[in-house]
Order: C-alpha cells, then structure tokens, then sequence
C-alpha cells in the first residue's frame, strides 16, 4: 500500500499550469486588443490560488508539521518569504499592464514574464522543500491515520464546486493510473450523481486523456454526460 502523500498531485497539476502559463504570456499576440488584460487577470488568479494553496497546507498540514518536525516547517517558512516577495512583484508588473501605452506594452509584456518566471523559479523550490524536506518528516513523525485526517478533513472543508475546480487544475497532469484511482473514488462518493460528476470533472482533459480515463474505468463515455446540471 502506497503512503499517503499530501503533496504530489496537487504540486504536479500547480507545475503544469504554472509552465503553460510562462509559454502562453510569453508567445501572446499583445497588440491584439484584450490580450493585456486577459493576460493581467491570469497571473492575478495564479497568485490568488497559490496564497490560498499556502492557507491550505497552514491550516491541515503544516500544524501538525511544526508539532512533530519543527525543523522542516522552519525550512517552509524561510521559502514563504520568498515567495510573499515574488507574488507582490509579479501582481504590481500585472496590474500595470492593460494601461502601459502602446509603445511600452512589448517591453511591459516581457517584465510581466520575467516576474511570472521568477514566481515560477522560486515556487518550484518551495514545492522541492515540501516534497523532499516536509513530506518525508511527515511520514515519520506522523501515522497514517493523521495523515489520512489532515487530507479527509481538507475535503471536507470545500463546497462541491471548490472540490470539483480542484479536480480540474490537478487532473490533466497525472498519469493514467493515479488520474483514474482519484476519480473512480470521487464518483464512487458521488452515489445517484456520479456520472454528472464525472463529466463535470474531466472538463479540462484533452480528448485522448479523456479517452483514457473511460477505458480504464470501465464505462462508455456517454454515461458521463447523463447528468443535464453537470454536462
């Protein structure tokens, strides 16, 4: 039986989205009108998602963490700093962009990447501590009952839309079988609405990871669209 780990799908889904999000800013059309602001309000949703993922860990995982190893949450709260720094950088460079003139929007463009990236550099070793660092601590001082409590008590604390938004962000990156043991459990809890729940779900898959996913569950793609309120 595999340990429970609190961190891998949904740091995996953060690293995809973040490194999407480098690509598609820095290749957009940015005279093409809206594109400033459409871009400003990406990176300002990247920021907000990546504090609330830090409220997240604070309150089910990182007290039990400073109870047991007080040393690898010290480690954490030396990369939140960091971290708190290149967020404000990033969203002063994104708020500017939709009203810098014409003329600078290419350069504001390029600033704007360089904080994402530098979000993206300094992220990706807070990511490299919790996994590393936190998670292996966790496994030794904690049982898996509080494990398993810390990430039960997490669900339970998000409405049916916040679990499904949740779904969305991390599905696309996992692999095949671990895509499909997190949704067979999420619409084996679903009861009377699993197949609208799994359509709602799987929005954000491409067609062949979609594909995937029915095969190996076992049910005909068309099940899932049962559901008028989800399809």
């Amino acid at each position: 039986m595999s340990k429970i780990d609190l961190y891998r799908n949904v740091h995996m889904g953060q690293r995809a989205r973040l490194f999407t999000l480098a690509v598609e800013l820095g290749t957009a059309d940015i005279s093409h009108r809206g594109t400033a602001t459409e871009q400003s309000v990406r990176c300002l949703a990247m920021t907000q998602e990546l504090r609330e993922h830090a409220d997240h860990e604070d309150t089910f995982i990182h007290q039990l963490l400073r109870e047991r190893a007080p040393e690898a949450a010290d480690a954490l709260e030396a990369e939140h700093m960091r971290l708190d720094a290149a967020f404000v950088a990033l969203d002063e460079r994104a708020r500017t962009l939709p009203t810098t003139p014409v003329d600078a929007l290419a350069d504001a463009q390029h600033a704007l990447y360089l904080a994402l990236n530098e979000v993206i550099s300094a992220y990706l070793a807070h990511l490299h501590v919790e996994e590393t660092v936190a998670m292996p601590a966790l496994w030794e001082y904690a049982s898996e009952k509080e494990l398993g409590a810390a990430f039960a008590a997490f669900r339970a604390s998000r409405t049916q839309e916040q679990a499904l938004t949740d779904l969305r962000r991390m599905l696309p990156a996992l692999p095949p079988p671990t895509r499909a043991a997190i949704v067979r459990d999420v619409i084996k809890a679903a009861g009377e609405r699993a197949a609208g729940t799994l359509a709602a779900a799987t929005t954000t898959l491409t067609p062949d990871q979609r594909g995937r996913l029915y095969e190996d569950l076992a049910v005909p793609e068309a099940w899932a669209l049962q559901d008028p309120e989800y399809a």
